[in-house]
């Protein structure tokens, strides 16, 4: 059962990814990861039914959040802003931090609801785990020193 739903998972991924050609890089990442994080939390497909929306809002909302942080922090010129534009700069960055932190919340009280308090905890674990992994192939593929 857990192996038909990974694959079924895969599949479903893995076409999305060639309905998307200018992003068919992420998208089959993304999909490794689906198949990935099913298999390392042991999704019953209950579970994954009710926990992918969960975590596909709260990645997308928080990607949003970090690209505005990200956006915030390019269009800063350092040896131009004043004093008091700075100030503002610095508490604008504050509220984005901030809002990231309570997507957060929200997203941990969310997941608890529809996963074991032991597989929330783990699925930082197995994210991590999951990012080390696409970093030591980037490193193997592109060599690892530029």
């Amino acid at each position: 059962m857990k192996y038909t739903l990974l694959i079924l998972v895969t599949v479903f991924m893995s076409t999305m990814g060639f309905a998307q050609k200018d992003d068919g890089h992420h998208e089959k990442i993304k999909s490794l990861k689906v198949a990935y994080i099913t298999e390392k939390l042991s999704l019953t497909q209950t579970e994954a039914q009710k926990f992918w929306p969960i975590y596909n809002k709260f990645d997308d909302d928080y990607s949003a959040l970090r690209q505005a942080s990200s956006d915030m922090r390019k269009c800063i010129e350092v040896e131009k802003i004043s004093e008091s534009d700075a100030k503002i700069q610095i508490t604008e960055m504050m509220q984005l931090y901030e809002k990231r932190y309570l997507l957060f919340q929200k997203y941990t009280v969310n997941l608890q609801k529809v996963l074991p308090a032991k597989k929330v905890i783990l699925l930082k674990k197995v994210e991590d785990d999951f990012k080390r992994k696409m970093f030591d192939e980037y490193k193997s593929r592109h060599g690892k020193s530029k």
